[in-house]
């Protein structure tokens, strides 16, 4: 019987934040690096980086103000994370690397590879508009497909959401968990447990919500550095069948030069806890 971890957890001071991250895999590979989206954390990783640490060396941060590491006051548009995860990634000694992004993630992703595309060999992107590029500044608040974007718009106003959701944390989580998962039991009780248990710790659900109070500022500087011109490295948009975003490459060719497209069947938007093993094989041959 294999008693070797799947992965190791790590602590690092960066600037004046300390920040947790998994990681895996021989450090003579290439890298890959996945960020997680919201509600979640690395933890959303974990069946995906045993099945990738074979192959590459596997970083999995958890983003400023997500997971176990710190919550700051401020910084959560996605330049200014961005440049936490390349500030992380330099004190580790990675200068390039693959990387891939869900929700949230996708998000800082976007932004990451945008601002500093001499360090990111390939990109993917995980069921996840992002502001300023494919995500509208207006979405639907109501019709049959409100039910996957009325939460942007909640968690924008100040006050009432953190005055709704504490003390019913586990009420607001399983929602997304069982309303967005193709089938809710792959994201079982004990990963649950894990996600409310971060998503309880103090601060963190102001933080949750903090990426989407700066929205708008995420989208200008998006919007911003398109001016440039497209993205040239290659790219890979993996959507879900039943998912967020049915067709996640289409509006990522009007801003990138080299877009492949994946869909995942009979999974929701929770790619890597819904299915980890085809996510795993889809990055190992896009990432090779």
């Amino acid at each position: 019987m294999n008693s070797q971890p799947a992965y190791q957890h790590h602590f690092i001071n960066v600037g004046t934040q300390r920040l947790h991250y998994l990681s895996a895999g021989s450090e003579h590979a290439e890298t890959v690096v996945l960020l997680a989206g919201f509600p979640q954390s690395s933890y959303a990783w974990r069946e995906v980086i045993p099945r990738l640490a074979s192959r590459f060396h596997v970083i999995a941060p958890d983003l400023p103000g997500q997971g176990d590491s710190d919550f700051p006051v401020s910084g959560y548009d996605t330049d200014s994370v961005a440049t936490c995860i390349v500030t992380l990634l330099n004190q580790l000694g990675i200068e390039r690397f693959n990387l891939a992004g869900h929700d949230i993630g996708a998000w800082i992703a976007w932004s990451l590879a945008a601002a500093h595309p001499d360090k990111v060999s390939r990109l993917a992107l995980l069921d996840g508009g992002i502001p300023g590029v494919t995500l509208p500044d207006l979405l639907p608040m109501v019709g049959d497909s409100a039910w996957k974007t009325w939460h942007f718009g909640f968690h924008c106003v100040d006050d009432l959401p953190e005055a709704l959701i504490t003390g019913r944390e586990a009420i607001y989580l399983d929602w997304f968990f069982n309303r967005k998962a193709a089938n809710p039991h792959r994201i079982d009780a004990i990963a649950r447990r894990e996600y409310l248990r971060i998503f309880q710790q103090p601060g963190a659900l102001r933080a949750g919500l903090a990426f989407y109070r700066a929205f708008s500022q995420s989208a200008e500087q998006n919007r911003q550095r398109a001016l440039s011109g497209k993205l040239a490295m290659p790219l890979l948009a993996v959507s879900a069948d039943q998912g967020s975003i049915p067709d996640m490459a289409t509006p990522l060719r009007a801003v990138a030069q080299q877009v492949n497209s994946e869909t995942i069947l009979n999974c929701g938007h929770f790619i890597p806890d819904e299915q980890p093993e085809k996510l795993a094989e889809i990055l190992a041959d896009f990432f090779i």
